[in-house]
C-alpha cells in the first residue's frame, strides 16, 4: 500500500514546519504497519486556485493529483490559521473537489475506496474545527475516514511554542498518531479488499 501526504504548511522548503514534522511522525508510523509513500509540502508547487483537473498555465495541480490517485491513503497535515485550516489546505480541498466528475467504468468517483486522516498543529485551541472542516471536505469527495482519523497538537493559548520546538513528543500526542495509523491502514485495506459497490 501506498500513502502521500500533502503538507499545507504556507511556508515553501526549506524553512522548516511543524505540520511537516507531524507528517513525518504519521508516516513513520504507516512504515510500521507496511505503508510507505512520500510527503509533498504543497507551497514547493505552483497549484492554481480553482476547482478544475488542471487549470492550466503551468498548474502543478495534475502531477499531484497522479501521487494522489496512485495513493492508497492520503494524510493532509495543516496548521491553524485565525481558527481556520491554511489556505493552502483549503485549496488542495478545492482542487480535490475536481474529482466528483471524475469517475470509473462503473460510475464510482475515482476516490472512493481511498482513505484519509488530518494532522493539525497550532498555537491555540481550534484542532477539533479544523480537523472537521478538512473531514467534511474530504468525505465530500469520496475519501473514507477510519475512527480517530486525526492527530493533532495545539499550545496553549496566548503562547508562541511549535511543535517542531518541543523537546519530545507528548505522549498524548504520539499515541494518537498510533492511532490514526493503525486504524487508517486497517480500513484502506479492508476497502481494497473490498470496494465500494457502483449505486
Amino acid at each position: 500500500m501506498r500513502a502521500l501526504a500533502l503538507v499545507c504548511t504556507l511556508n515553501a522548503s526549506p524553512a522548516r514546519s511543524s505540520s511537516h514534522l507531524l507528517a513525518e511522525q504519521v508516516m513513520a508510523e504507516f512504515e510500521r504497519h507496511g505503508v510507505w509513500g512520500e510527503i509533498v509540502r504543497v507551497a514547493d508547487h505552483d497549484v492554481r486556485p480553482g476547482v478544475g483537473v488542471d487549470m492550466g498555465g503551468g498548474d502543478a495541480w495534475p502531477a499531484l493529483r497522479k501521487k494522489v490517485l496512485a495513493s492508497d491513503i492520503l494524510l493532509v497535515a495543516t496548521p491553524i490559521w485565525l481558527g481556520h485550516p491554511s489556505s493552502v489546505c483549503q485549496r488542495v480541498l478545492e482542487r480535490l473537489d475536481a474529482e466528483l466528475s471524475e469517475t470509473d467504468d462503473q460510475g464510482r468517483p475515482h476516490l472512493y475506496g481511498k482513505v484519509a486522516a488530518v494532522a493539525v498543529v497550532g498555537n491555540e485551541d481550534g484542532a477539533h474545527k479544523v480537523s472537521a472542516d478538512v473531514f467534511q471536505g474530504l468525505d465530500d469527495v469520496g475519501f473514507s475516514l477510519a475512527p480517530g482519523a486525526v492527530t493533532y497538537w495545539v499550545g496553549e493559548a496566548m503562547h508562541g511554542t511549535d511543535y517542531q520546538d518541543l523537546d519530545e513528543v507528548p505522549e498524548a500526542v504520539a499515541s494518537t498518531t498510533r492511532t490514526l495509523a493503525v486504524n487508517t491502514v486497517h480500513l484502506a485495506r479492508l476497502l481494497a479488499d473490498h470496494p465500494y459497490p457502483a449505486s
